[in-house]
């Protein structure tokens, strides 16, 4: 290999050397020692209720349906997994003051009392499921023919995480099981119409960030008319109002068409 190529490749691997190391220089440093002294449990100042406890770059919350958060402390902040910031208002061994994201100064003060790790006895947080009545069928007339309908609402073990926030203003998540709806329709012996429906069929009738949010909670037969058997399937964000209703028609033939029709 000639000279002048080789200081040329050297002099590459030496500037893509020095670019890692000023990329890594970017990236904002840990606060080790700030992490170490939130190690323990805390409670409100004023009220004494139990906050939360730390357990290395980890946050347990009181209540069992919530997700244990990772978090950073950087600069002045805590950084929560999700990259949502929180200031530090004050931070000693037994004392840590932060602004929540209502603006509100929190006040923990670490706790000593060995009765509030009871408050943690839950080793893993539950996970919400969001269903109604499991089965449901009957029979319809229309036209002289007789039809029979069937619903089945099966959970699944697929996972909705919500984000919401806690009495502190702490972020926090949420998990809910999804569901899948299964409906049949037959006239007589003949089966005209079986399938399952989950979620991700809505897409384009439900706006992709709710759809993303949202379980798909209930199936419910409507009616039936001219066109076809109508069944009404209702997306919801888990313990919120917010819900999308959207219907598929069951034609005659056995075809199926979905629109939205109430939000």
């Amino acid at each position: 290999m000639r000279k002048g190529t080789t200081i040329f490749l050297l002099t590459v691997v030496l500037t893509i050397l020095y670019s890692c190391q000023d990329n890594k220089s970017a990236v904002p440093s840990e606060d080790e020692g700030a992490k170490a002294m939130l190690q323990g449990i805390w409670v409100e100042e004023e009220s004494g209720d139990v906050s939360m406890r730390i357990i290395g770059d980890s946050i347990f919350y009181t209540d069992s349906t919530s997700m244990p958060s990772y978090f950073r402390i950087v600069g002045d902040s805590l950084v929560m997994g999700s990259g949502t910031s929180y200031a530090i208002v004050k931070q000693t061994e037994n004392l840590f003051w932060f602004t929540n994201q209502n603006g509100d100064v929190v006040k923990l003060q670490k706790s000593n009392d060995p009765v509030d790790e009871t408050e943690f006895v839950h080793d893993t947080p539950s996970v919400m499921t969001y269903t109604h009545q499991v089965k449901m069928d009957s029979v319809v007339t229309y036209d002289g023919e007789r039809y029979h309908w069937y619903i089945a609402i099966n959970p699944t073990k697929y996972k909705v995480v919500k984000r919401s926030y806690n009495d502190d203003g702490l972020e926090v998540e949420n998990v809910y099981y999804d569901n899948i709806m299964h409906v049949s329709v037959f006239k007589g012996a003949q089966r005209l119409f079986s399938s399952d429906f989950k979620k991700q069929m809505y897409a384009g009738l439900v706006p992709e960030k709710f759809l993303n949010d949202a379980v798909l909670a209930n199936m419910e037969y409507s009616r039936a008319d001219a066109e076809g058997l109508h069944f009404n399937a209702t997306l919801c964000i888990p313990d919120e109002a917010s819900c999308y209703v959207v219907e598929t028609l069951v034609d005659y033939r056995g075809q199926k068409k979905m629109k939205t029709v109430e939000y």
